[in-house]
């Protein structure tokens, strides 16, 4: 008779011995030599990782099913800033989903039995040293120099004088020559210790690429109590030993836009007509070496009559104002017009759905985060705008977030 129960494989003899992160290492060098997709990450706050690996990209869904559902099928979201044919929305079904606080057992989902022989034979297989990670086909985006930035913060402050946008998020793109022998798992690893709230992530696909990031800030969730959760996340300064969460000293201009991402949120809220959230804050909380001012917004989904709230939200919440801009249109337009380069994945969203259990998902804004290329890594930061933002301050500001992810480069 046909089952939805996985199947659990067992470790070969000749991987009997090999520990967690080597066994971690053997599963993700079969899915790369297969030209599959995974994705690896580990919760904030989580103890141990997991590992997805989707039979094919084909298997992929170009689109999320719905994704905040407890009725959505298990896997793992990677949306890019803006959905094209070169940067495409991907949901990654958990065909393989290998947890390491368990890691006796490879549990393989009902619907890739298909895939039990390859997954055998990778069990039994040595990886090699050296992992071949996926690469993207794209051109290398443009990285702006100081002057190329400040000037495009300069033409970001004159369009919202001129009332065009009431605020505009600018980002730009680093490069930086990988270093001989670097290693993406142990990146991985190095983060995870480094930024235990952060959301840790390491994701290669076939024609896609390879991405590696800890991001502080969710999307959406929705908890198993049936909660959905968002936040408003912005304003930043460096965390130094003289200043704490407590005594931290916020400038007009910090204050200002992170009000305008929460009013946004409020304003995705009115346009479903749900009145009944809770907020709370803003408070200053900390984000590797960074503070940020944050307010969080919660729905009772059992109290309201919105059972498809959270996909609602996500729609509409997609790309935040925390990494756009408001108006969206017309910062989104301003964006396209001004920056220069494309985002691709950076300031998408990414994350797990139904993995854990039925109901619960957990989607975070993909910053603080690089691009694997053969020899080099891209890395991404971020501004926000306001009328009163000097062109130093932001270079400055995106020299900080660089360093989040760029520590283990």
């Amino acid at each position: 008779m046909p089952t939805s129960e996985p199947r659990y494989l067992r470790w070969p003899a000749v991987a009997a011995g090999l520990d967690t992160r080597a066994r971690l290492r053997h599963l993700v060098a079969g899915a790369l030599r297969t030209g599959r997709p995974l994705a690896l990450w580990r919760e904030p706050g989580a103890e141990h990782a997991r590992l997805l690996v989707a039979r094919s990209l084909e298997a992929a869904y170009t689109g999320l099913p719905p994704a905040l559902d407890a009725q959505a099928p298990a896997g793992f979201a990677f949306f890019p800033f803006r959905d094209s044919d070169h940067n495409p929305a991907l949901f990654l079904p958990a065909d393989v989903l290998y947890d390491l606080a368990r890691p006796d057992t490879v549990p393989v989902a009902a619907a890739a039995r298909d895939l039990v022989p390859a997954l055998t034979a990778w069990l039994a297989t040595t990886p090699a040293a050296s992992l071949s990670w996926h690469h993207s086909a794209q051109p290398v985006p443009h990285a702006a120099t100081e002057a190329e930035y400040t000037r495009l913060v300069r033409t970001g402050v004159a369009a919202i004088e001129a009332q065009e946008v009431v605020k505009v998020v600018t980002s730009r793109a680093a490069r930086r020559r990988l270093p001989p022998g670097f290693d993406p798992l142990g990146a991985f690893m190095e983060l995870t210790q480094e930024y235990p709230r952060a959301f840790v992530s390491l994701v290669s696909v076939p024609g896609v690429g390879t991405w590696l990031g800890a991001t502080p800030e969710v999307l959406a969730e929705v908890s198993a109590d049936g909660i959905f959760r968002t936040m408003a996340l912005a304003g930043t300064q460096p965390l130094t030993p003289d200043v704490s969460p407590r005594t931290a000293i916020w400038r007009q201009k910090e204050i200002e836009e992170q009000a305008l991402v929460a009013r946004y949120i409020v304003n995705c809220f009115k346009q479903l007509r749900l009145r009944e959230y809770h907020e709370t804050g803003p408070r200053t909380v900390i984000a590797g070496q960074l503070l940020h001012l944050r307010t969080d917004f919660e729905v009772n989904l059992r109290h309201v009559p919105f059972p498809s709230l959270g996909t609602d939200m996500l729609r509409l919440l997609h790309p935040t104002s925390a990494v756009g801009g408001m108006p969206k249109a017309a910062a989104l337009q301003f964006i396209q017009a001004h920056e220069g380069y494309d985002r691709a994945y950076y300031s998408g969203f990414l994350g797990p759905v139904n993995v854990a259990a039925p109901g619960i998902a957990r989607l975070y804004v993909n910053l603080r985060c690089l691009q694997l290329r053969a020899e080099e890594a891209i890395l991404y930061a971020g501004t926000g705008l306001t009328v009163d933002s000097d062109p130093a301050r932001e270079w400055q500001e995106t020299q900080m977030k660089l360093r989040t992810v760029g520590s283990v480069i």
